[in-house]
C-alpha cells in the first residue's frame, strides 16, 4: 500500500487524475470481481452439478462480467496513458541532473591534472636550480604525462593546452641545456682540424679528457655523472648522446689505432681529468699486428668503462620500474660491428699467412682474439653471443686459401698483361724446374705402382725394335714471352703448395690454377688485341705461348694427381681438356696474322697492272716495283718471325705466303692475250727475280749457314714454285720446246698447267701461224 501511495501522491500532484484515490477505486474492484466470481462459482456448480434451470441469472453474470472488464480496461489504460507519461518526464529530469553531476567531476580533474603540471613545472625548475638533474627529469616527464592524458580526453579541448605545450617544449630544451653544458665540462673532446683529418700527424692532434672533478665542484664527479646521464635516460637523450660520442670516438681514436702501425695509446692522470692521447713509435710494419690492436683498444675501453660507463642507472618514476641500463653494452651495440669490421679489413686480413708452414704461427692470432673478447665481455661492451672477430680469426684455413688464391690470381693477371715481345728460348733440351713433390703415402703408393705396372707390361707387349727419339714428344725450339715461363712456373708451385695444404685449401689452390688457364683464354687476346694484329712477331710470340701452354697441360694435372686429395686423385685432377682451346688460341691468332700478310701481298701485286704490255717502260717499272714490294715484305717477315717461331711452322708459313705472290703471279701471266717477245723476255726477267731472291727469305736460324737447307728445299713449302718454274720455260721457249715438255700430256710441264692454260700461253707469245695451229693441235 506504500507504493501504492506513493504513485497516487505522485499522479495526483500532477493533476493527471480525478480526486478519486487509484488504490481505493482498485481496492473496489478487486471486490466487486470476488463477488462475481463467487457468484460465476456458485451458476457453474448449480448448471454442471445440480441442473438448475438459470438461463436468465447466467445471462446477469455475463452481462456483470463483460462490465466488469470494460472497467479493468478503461483503468489499464489510464494507468498506461497518464502514469507512465508522467514517470518518463521523471526519469528524463533525474538523467539530465546525472549528466550535469559528471560534466563536474571531468572538469573537477582537468583542473586538478592542470594543478598537476603546474606543480610539477614548479619542482622542474627548483631542481635543475640545484643541479638535481635525476630529480628534474622526473618532474619534466610526469608534466610530459599530465600533458599526454589532458590531449587523450575526448571534448575537452582547451585552448590554454597549445600554450602549456609550448612551456614544456622549452622546459625540455633547457634541461636538455643544463645537461649539454654539464656532459661538456665531463667529457671534452680536442680534435684536429677539419682540413686535416687523414695520416698519423692528425691522429697525434687528438685528446680525451674525462673529468672527475669539474670546475664548478670540489667534491668528485661521480655523483654528477651519474645524474647527468639518468636525466638523459629519462628524457629519451641518452640512446643519441652515447651514439654521437661512440662515432667521435670510433672516427678518432679506434679507428686510427687500428689503421697505423706506429699508433700507441698514452694515458695522463691529471689532478682533475684522465687524459688519453696517441704517441708515435715509428716501425717499418705497413699494418699493425693483431695483438698489438687489442691490446691498444683494450686500453681505451678499460678506460672508459673505469671513469665514464661503469655507472648504475636505477630508474624509476612514481614507482614504475624501468630495465637497468647498462652503459658498456649500449655503446657495444653501437659501435662493435664497424669495429670488428675494421679490424677484419684493416688488420686480420694481412696477418694471414703467405704460405701452408706459416699457419701453425697462427694460432697465437687465435688465442689474442680470444681473450680480447673474453675482456670485453667482462666489461660488458660485448654480448655472450658475439664472436665474428673470432669466427673470422678461426676461420684461418678458408682465409688462407682465399687468400692465396686471390694473391696466384693477381700475379698471374700482371703477368698476362706484361709485354709479350721480352723472350726467353725454348729448346728441346731445356729441362723443366718441375718442383719436388712429397712423398706419396702407402695407399697412393701402391696405388701408383698398380697403375704403373699395368702401364709397363702394356708397353712390354706393344715394345717395338724401333726405338723414339729422346725429344721424340719435346716442345720444338721457339721463342716465348718470359712473363707466359713465369706463369708455368706459378702454375707449378701452386699445385706444389696444394700438395701439402688442407683438403678445402688444395681443391681451391687446383681450380685456381684451373682458373688461370681460363683467364689467360680470356684477357691476353683482349688486352694485347691491337699489337697482335700489327705486330708480325708478336702474333708468333703469342702462337708459341699458347703452344708452350698446351703442351704443358697435357701433362701437368698427371704430375700432381696421387698427390692431392679426393675427388682429384680420382681423376679430376686434369688439365687435358684445356688443351684443344690453347691451340686453336694460338692457331686462330697466327692465321689471322697470315690472312693480314696475304691481304698486303695481293694489294701490292694489284698494284703491277696485271703484268701487261712490259714493252712500256712504266708499266715495266710499275710491275718490277710490286715484285720487290712483294720480296721486301716477305724478307722483313721472315727476319721478324727467326729463331721465335719453330721451324718447321716459320717454313710452312714463309711457304705460304710465296706461295700467295707466286700463285698471283702466274694468274695474271696466263690470263694475258697478248704477249710480245719483249715483254716475254721482261716477264721472264721479274720471274727470275722471284726465284732467285724468294729462297733467301727462308732464313728461320740465326746461322746463315744452316739456313740452306730449307732454302734448297723451297718446293716443299711453296706448292707453285714447281709451276712458276714451268711458267718461266714457256716465257723463253719456242713451239717445239713446249710441245716436247708437254710430251702428249705426260711431260712435266702438264703436271703444272691445264691444256687451255698452255694453248692460252702458246696464243698469246705466238703468232698464228701454221707451226703454231700444229703445236696447239698436240695439246691435248
Amino acid at each position: 500500500m506504500a507504493s501504492a501511495s506513493f504513485v497516487t501522491e505522485v499522479l495526483a500532484h500532477s493533476g493527471r487524475l480525478e480526486k478519486e484515490d487509484l488504490s481505493t477505486k482498485i481496492s473496489r474492484l478487486s471486490q466487486r470481481v470476488e463477488e462475481v466470481k463467487g457468484e460465476v462459482c456458485d451458476m457453474i456448480n448449480k448448471k454442471y452439478e445440480e441442473f438448475l434451470p438459470s438461463l436468465q441469472s447466467a445471462e446477469d453474470l455475463v452481462s456483470q462480467v463483460d462490465n466488469l472488464s470494460s472497467d479493468i480496461d478503461l483503468l489499464k489504460s489510464r494507468i498506461e496513458n497518464e502514469v507512465q507519461r508522467d514517470l518518463h518526464i521523471a526519469a528524463t529530469e533525474f538523467t539530465e541532473l546525472k549528466q550535469q553531476l559528471e560534466k563536474n567531476t571531468v572538469v573537477l580533474s582537468v583542473l586538478k591534472q592542470l594543478q598537476e603540471f603546474d606543480t610539477a613545472i614548479e619542482k622542474y625548475s627548483c631542481k635543475v636550480s640545484e643541479r638535481n638533474y635525476i630529480a628534474a627529469a622526473e618532474h619534466l616527464e610526469k608534466a610530459q604525462s599530465t600533458m599526454r592524458a589532458l590531449k587523450q580526453r575526448k571534448g575537452s579541448e582547451l585552448h590554454v593546452l597549445k600554450g602549456l605545450g609550448i612551456e614544456l617544449t622549452l622546459q625540455k630544451e633547457n634541461l636538455l641545456y643544463h645537461l649539454g653544458e654539464e656532459w661538456k665540462q665531463l667529457v671534452v673532446w680536442k680534435l684536429p682540424p677539419a682540413k686535416d683529418l687523414e695520416g698519423v700527424k692528425s691522429a697525434l692532434k687528438t685528446e680525451l679528457h674525462l673529468y672527475t672533478l669539474t670546475p664548478k665542484e670540489e667534491s668528485g664527479s661521480g655523483s654528477l655523472l651519474t645524474s647527468v646521464l639518468q636525466a638523459f635516460s629519462i628524457v629519451g637523450e641518452l640512446n643519441a648522446k652515447l651514439k654521437f660520442f661512440s662515432q667521435i670516438l670510433l672516427k678518432y681514436i679506434l679507428k686510427p689505432l687500428i689503421s697505423y702501425p706506429s699508433l700507441h695509446t698514452q694515458i695522463e692522470h691529471q689532478t682533475q681529468s684522465i687524459v688519453l692521447r696517441f704517441e708515435n713509435r715509428e716501425t717499418d710494419l705497413e699494418h699493425s699486428a693483431p695483438a698489438k690492436v687489442f691490446l691498444n683498444i683494450l686500453s681505451v675501453f678499460q678506460l672508459l668503462h673505469q671513469h665514464l660507463l661503469d655507472v648504475p642507472l636505477e630508474l624509476s618514476i612514481e614507482s614504475e620500474k624501468k630495465p637497468k641500463v647498462i652503459l658498456a653494452e649500449m655503446l657495444g651495440d653501437m659501435i662493435w660491428k664497424e669495429v670488428s669490421d675494421y679490424i677484419i679489413k684493416d688488420c686480420l686480413v694481412y696477418s694471414i699467412p703467405n704460405n701452408t708452414d706459416m699457419l701453425e704461427q697462427y694460432e697465437e692470432v687465435i688465442q689474442s682474439t680470444e681473450e680480447f673478447e673474453n675482456w670485453l665481455k667482462k666489461m660488458q661492451f660485448l654480448k655472450g653471443d658475439a664472436t665474428d672477430l673470432l669466427k673470422y680469426a678461426r676461420n684461418v684455413n678458408a682465409h688462407f686459401a682465399s687468400k692465396k688464391c686471390q694473391d696466384v690470381i693477381v700475379v698471374a693477371r700482371n703477368l698476362m698483361t706484361s709485354e709479350i715481345h721480352n723472350t726467353v728460348k725454348i729448346i728441346p733440351e731445356s729441362s723443366v724446374n718441375i718442383p719436388k713433390l712429397p712423398a706419396l703415402i702407402s695407399g697412393d703408393k701402391l696405388k701408383q705402382e698398380k697403375v704403373s705396372k699395368a702401364v709397363h707390361n702394356e708397353m712390354v707387349e706393344m715394345e717395338n725394335e724401333n726405338k723414339l727419339g729422346q725429344h721424340t714428344f719435346a716442345l720444338p725450339a721457339c721463342r716465348i714471352s718470359e712473363s707466359v715461363q713465369k706463369l708455368m712456373d706459378l702454375a707449378y708451385q701452386t699445385l706444389l703448395e696444394a700438395t701439402s695444404s688442407s683438403t678445402q685449401c688444395a681443391i681451391q689452390l687446383f681450380y685456381t690454377v684451373r682458373n688461370i688457364f681460363h683467364l689467360f683464354h680470356d684477357v691476353v687476346p683482349t688486352y694485347h688485341k691491337d699489337n697482335l694484329q700489327k705486330l708480325p712477331q708478336l702474333s708468333a710470340i703469342h702462337h708459341n705461348n699458347c703452344m708452350f701452354i698446351a703442351h704443358h697441360l697435357l701433362t701437368l694435372g698427371h704430375q700432381f694427381k696421387y698427390h692431392l686429395p679426393s675427388p682429384l686423385c680420382d681423376g679430376a685432377a686434369t688439365f687435358v681438356d684445356l688443351v684443344p682451346g690453347f691451340r686453336r688460341l694460338g692457331t686462330e691468332s697466327f692465321l689471322a696474322q697470315m690472312c693480314i700478310q696475304k691481304g698486303e701481298l695481293l694489294e701490292r701485286l694489284a698494284s703491277a697492272r696485271n703484268f701487261a704490255n712490259m714493252d712500256d717502260d712504266e708499266n715495266h717499272t710499275i710491275a718490277a716495283k710490286a715484285v720487290r714490294q712483294v720480296l721486301h715484305q716477305l724478307k722483313r717477315l721472315g727476319t721478324v718471325w727467326q729463331d721465335v717461331l719453330p721451324v718447321h711452322v716459320y717454313c710452312k708459313a714463309m711457304g705460304t705466303l710465296l706461295n700467295t705472290a707466286v700463285t698471283e703471279i702466274i694468274n695474271k701471266i696466263t690470263t694475258l692475250e697478248d704477249i710480245s717477245a719483249e715483254d716475254g723476255d721482261k716477264l721472264y726477267a721479274l720471274c727470275r727475280l722471284m726465284t732467285e731472291e724468294g729462297p733467301h727469305v727462308f732464313t728461320p736460324l740465326l746461322e746463315e749457314n744452316k739456313n740452306k737447307k730449307y732454302q734448297e728445299e723451297v718446293p716443299v713449302y711453296v706448292k707453285k714454285w714447281v709451276k712458276f718454274k714451268e711458267l718461266m720455260l714457256i716465257l723463253q721457249a719456242n713451239l717445239q720446246e713446249i710441245v716436247d715438255r708437254w710430251a702428249d700430256g705426260k711431260g712435266p710441264l702438264a703436271n703444272e698447267f691445264s691444256t687451255s692454260e698452255v694453248k692460252n700461253l702458246i696464243r698469246a707469245l705466238f703468232q698464228n701461224t701454221e707451226r703454231r695451229a700444229t703445236a696447239l693441235a698436240k695439246i691435248k
